[in-house]
């Protein structure tokens, strides 16, 4: 008897786990992300200066309502708009665990400094 109430309750989890699935997926269409999430769509890096390399990285995120694209321990991510329109970047949390962030003097970016010095500086299109 035992057996056979496991044994339903595992066809029953089964069958819930799958109802899942075929709702999500039909929300979630091939290319869509899902709501709150980012992925980066291309990546460029130019390392021709001695010393300095330049990245640019685009992305795509699928942000909830009050959010916007920005960036969070140096991955993109959805923040709140808020950061974005006042300029306060290191709000949003931009720098790798251990680097200080700084904003730049005419708010146009933020810096992260890692503990031994070295400086990225970061400035969104």
């Amino acid at each position: 008897m035992q057996l056979l109430k496991a044994l339903w309750a595992l066809a029953g989890a089964a069958i819930c786990c799958f109802l899942i699935f075929v709702i999500r997926s039909q929300f979630l269409k091939e290319g869509q992300l899902a709501a709150g999430t980012c992925e980066i769509v291309t990546l460029d890096r130019d390392s021709s200066q001695p010393r300095r390399t330049i990245a640019r990285q685009t992305a795509r995120c699928a942000c909830k309502k009050g959010q916007i694209a920005g960036t969070t321990r140096a991955r993109p991510a959805c923040v709140d708009a808020r950061i974005i329109k006042t300029k306060q970047w290191c709000e949003m949390l931009p720098c790798l665990e251990g680097e200080g962030c700084d904003l730049l003097i005419n708010k146009s970016g933020w810096t992260c400094t890692q503990p031994g010095g070295r400086i990225k500086t970061t400035t969104p299109v």
